[in-house]
């Protein structure tokens, strides 16, 4: 997804000769009523592909991947827990079809969502497969909303605990008084606490991916690859994959 101005093929060869180890693909659909616009992280982003819940599945099975992203709804228009009660039905039906494809379902814990935080996710995932059902720990998410204490969070999902992103934002004040605004920055600039972050997933044996969502567009695409790979190197005691 923190390559919008890629095509998958382009982006294969891009983050190999920077040196990652794999790629997390951007799947959704892409309206055709941006297709003419300029490359966007949330508009016409070249880097996407488009199967369905079931297609990715089969998809990731045929690529060696061993999981998939899948969303749970934003809040809005009817009462929480409604939402959480249709989200709890997709997620068990989503489960069976993790159980016959091999391959793991995950939430990501994100702002805007019905999970903004890892004691929600972890309230809407708990009791399912985790084998079969995972959380995708998101700190520069957290930091525009959800924010918990990493260890407690890390802890508290546990087994559930199957992937993390990483990126940093910032919160800037208008012109005059009001709620202040946030964005996205560059990894090394922003309110995430990288050093913290890793010291926590260190300890807690966390050996899973780590994906770098850079949406700060503050440097050129390969600039920004090899940057941010560096930067993120510079946390790691025991060095789990990148991935871009």
């Amino acid at each position: 997804m923190g390559l919008p101005d890629l095509t998958p093929e382009d982006a294969v060869r891009e983050i190999e000769e920077c040196g990652y180890d794999g790629v997390e693909w951007r799947v959704t659909h892409v309206p055709d009523g941006v297709k003419g616009e300029e490359p966007s992280f949330w508009g016409n982003n070249l880097c996407t592909l488009e199967p369905t819940i079931e297609e990715a599945m089969r998809f990731a099975r045929a690529a060696g991947a061993p999981q998939i992203r899948v969303g749970v709804g934003s809040p809005g228009g009817s009462a929480y827990a409604e939402l959480f009660d249709a989200a709890r039905r997709f997620l068990a039906q989503v489960e069976e079809l993790a159980g016959e494809h091999g391959v793991k379902a995950v939430v990501e814990i994100h702002h805007g969502t019905i999970c903004p935080s890892a004691s929600l996710t972890h309230r809407l995932v708990s009791g399912l497969d985790p084998g079969l059902v995972g959380v995708i720990f998101d700190p520069g998410n957290m930091a525009r909303e959800g924010f918990e204490d990493y260890r407690i969070g890390v802890e508290l999902l546990g087994p559930y605990l199957a992937h993390v992103h990483l990126k940093n934002a910032a919160f800037e004040p208008p012109e005059g008084d009001g709620v202040w605004q946030p964005r996205w920055t560059p990894l090394e600039d922003g309110v995430v606490d990288f050093g913290a972050l890793f010291e926590v997933l260190d300890t807690s044996g966390y050996s899973g991916w780590f994906v770098i969502e850079d949406f700060s567009a503050a440097r050129p695409t390969r600039e920004a690859l090899e940057h941010n790979l560096k930067f993120i190197r510079s946390f790691e005691k025991s060095a789990p994959p990148e991935n871009g």
